[in-house]
Formats: C-alpha cells, structure tokens, sequence
C-alpha cells in the first residue's frame, strides 16, 4: 500500500507501543509513530546491500509536520539508492560521530608513551597540551583537525615564537601517531606546511671580565654567609666542565672516577655519557668534599632536605648576578661561555662537541663564528709577517 500524508497525519497508536506505518511502493521507508505523539519518518535497510546476515541499520530522516512528506520520501529513496551502490550511510555517520578526538590521541599518547619519556620532557609536553592544544583543540576529532587550526593556534602564539614552535612540534607528533593508528589517513599531517616563527638566538656569553665579577661575587657571598659554598663549586663545575644543571646537581659521588678524571653520567639529555674534569675541576670537587653541608650525602651537591640534591638554584643565582652585576645572564649561558672559551682556545668544534655531549654536529655549529677572533688573530699574524714584504 502506498503511503500517503493524510493517513500519517490521521494515523494513532496505544500509549505503550510504538507503531510503525510502512510504504508499500518503496520497501523500507515508513514512519514511526511514538506514543508520545511524535511521528518520524525513518530508513530500514541492511548494511552494505547484504541480506538477513547483513547488520540492519535505521535511519531517522525528520519529523513530521517539520518536514514535508515528499521530500521525506525523496531523501529515503537516496539512500536506499546508495546502499544498493554498496553504501553504508548510517555506518558511516556512526562511524563519524564515534570517531576519536584529539583528546583521546593525548590520553593514549599520555599513557602508551609520555611515560617513557625524561622527567623534562613530561613536563613540558603536559603544559603545552594543558595550557595551549587541549584547550582549543582537545574536543575536535582527530580526522577533522585541519590546518588552518593549526596555523590560528600557531599564530595566536607569535608573541612567544620559540614556545609557538614547541607547541607545533607537540602537536606534528601527535598527528603523525594518529596516523600511525590509523585515525587519520597516511600523509595528511596538517602540521606539515605550517611555517615555523623565526627564533631569536639565547646564547650569551660571559666576557672576561664578567667572568672576574662572578668569582669575586660568589669569593665574597660565600664568605659573608650569604651563599652556601655548595653553591660556587657548583657553578665553577659547570663552568669548567660545560655541563647542564642537572649533570651537575644531581651527581653522585660514585659517578667519579678521579684516576679516569670524569664523571660517569647513567643518564643525561642525550642518554648515558662522560664528563671530563681538568685539573680545576678535580680541584673543585676535592674542595667540595671539604666544605659540603652533609658530608654522608651520596650527592656532591647536597640540598637542605635528607638524601635529595641541591635543587633550587634560582635565588642565589639571582643574588650571584646582583652583586657581580651580571643582568640577562641565565645558569645555562654558563655552558655556551665553557664552548665559546674553548673555541677561543682554538679547539675544534668536533672535540667541543664531544665534550658538551651533543649527539648531532649542527648543535655544535651554533659556535662557529666565536671562531671569529682567533682566525682575525691570524690574519694579523700573517700581515705583520709578510706585510713588509710586499709594501
């Protein structure tokens, strides 16, 4: 029998069951009929084209009264057009609507593989997903991240473009996993040709007489009490050895080796590695030995609590800075000025390279040009030599 609007419109059904009104001229399309009173007009078919084994879908295409019952009837006979081409539209909407969000990739990122990451790492990803991705994204599903969201959130970062391109890198990662698990099609990063703001260089390097500031600030805080002597070996370690912080902070006793004359690291930025200590740096570490705060700690720099390392470093390094007058100076640029003396020094970049612990050369490179005054050197050495000669 074929379905008509007047008889949908007249058409009524008990209050504790729903009834269903067929049509006869285009198997499957009917409406249902709610005890509520509300009628819908609805799709029935079976996935794919298949017969009875074939999961059977449904489809609700409007209200009735809300929509017309002809163009109901219109949108029912395409659909049941493209599941005979082999579709599946509900599927596919379902498939759609229960699709992972980015959410979901940085929980799974979070606990599949965050977790086997440094202490740092997790750290700074956490507060670039909280702070910056999760927030704007987190609820978007994966597959519909686009990139122009990506550009608007790179480009609402520009006022800080180093912390702008970390956030990209985070985010390039976890596009490429969701690719990797399939929740994404292969190559579709959007990530991909989002430009990155140009960086401005951090690296400062303490001059001769900065350095002479430094020992005498740290000589005369140490002496008034101000600072622990703790904390000026330390930083003459770092100094010395162009170590990072926490090469330095957290060392233990058992990782030197005075007869090899270095440091033994399990575990750094770059994995397991040595320090080598010259002749002023074992000074150093013999004279820590005499004035450290806990002579049974296992650590060579000791913090105020039992069995830790030093740890905070922040305000004595301020009051290290006011008193030798230093200003823009951060504890790292103690590593950059370790690398530009010895480039200054005339040792190559390769041997500085291995000294630092860096695993690839262009991290190296940045201090090419220190070179700069040695090889002026040079040419001076040259032209007074020959000068003469040729007028």
């Amino acid at each position: 029998m074929k379905l008509t609007k007047r008889q949908i419109d007249n058409a009524t059904c008990r209050e504790d069951k729903t009834l269903y009104l067929w049509d006869g001229t285009l198997s499957g399309f009917g409406v249902r009929l709610l005890p509520t009173g509300s009628k819908r007009y609805v799709v029935k078919y079976r996935s794919y084209g298949g017969g009875r084994s074939a999961k059977q879908r449904w489809v609700t295409i409007g209200i009735h009264g809300q929509i017309p019952f002809d163009q109901a009837k219109e949108h029912a006979r395409q659909i049941l057009a493209a599941v005979k081409r082999g579709a599946d539209p509900q599927g596919e909407r379902l498939a759609i609507r229960g699709a992972p969000k980015l959410l979901d990739a940085w929980e799974k990122f979070e606990r599949e593989e965050l977790a086997n990451k440094k202490p740092a790492t997790i750290r700074d990803y956490t507060s670039c997903w909280e702070r910056h991705i999760g927030p704007k994204l987190g609820s978007t599903k994966a597959v519909d991240v686009s990139r122009s969201d990506v550009s608007r959130l790179h480009q609402s970062l520009s006022d800080t473009p180093y912390l702008a391109n970390r956030m990209l890198a985070l985010l390039s990662s976890l596009m490429n996993r969701c690719e990797a698990w399939e929740w994404r099609e292969q190559g579709t990063n959007p990530c991909r040709y989002v430009k990155k703001f140009e960086e401005q260089s951090r690296e400062r390097f303490l001059s001769d007489p900065e350095l002479e500031r430094l020992g005498k600030a740290m000589r005369d805080l140490v002496d008034e009490g101000a600072i622990w002597p703790d904390v000026a070996n330390l930083i003459r370690l770092l100094l010395l050895t162009g170590a990072r912080r926490n090469e330095i902070a957290k060392c233990e006793w058992g990782w030197v080796n005075w007869e090899q004359k270095r440091i033994s690291l399990p575990d750094s930025k770059t994995g397991a590695k040595p320090l080598f200590l010259g002749d002023s740096a074992l000074q150093v570490l013999q004279s820590q030995k005499v004035t450290t705060r806990d002579p049974d700690s296992v650590y060579v720099f000791p913090g105020k609590k039992l069995n830790s390392p030093l740890v905070n470093l922040s305000k004595p390094w301020k009051l290290i800075c006011g008193a030798a007058e230093l200003k823009g100076i951060r504890i790292h640029d103690l590593r950059h000025t370790a690398a530009s003396i010895a480039v200054g020094q005339g040792v190559g970049l390769p041997v500085i390279g291995r000294l630092l612990g860096h695993t690839q050369t262009q991290t190296t490179a940045r201090y090419a040009h220190v070179d700069s005054d040695p090889a002026l050197a040079a040419a001076n050495a040259i032209g007074n030599a020959v000068g003469g000669s040729i007028g």
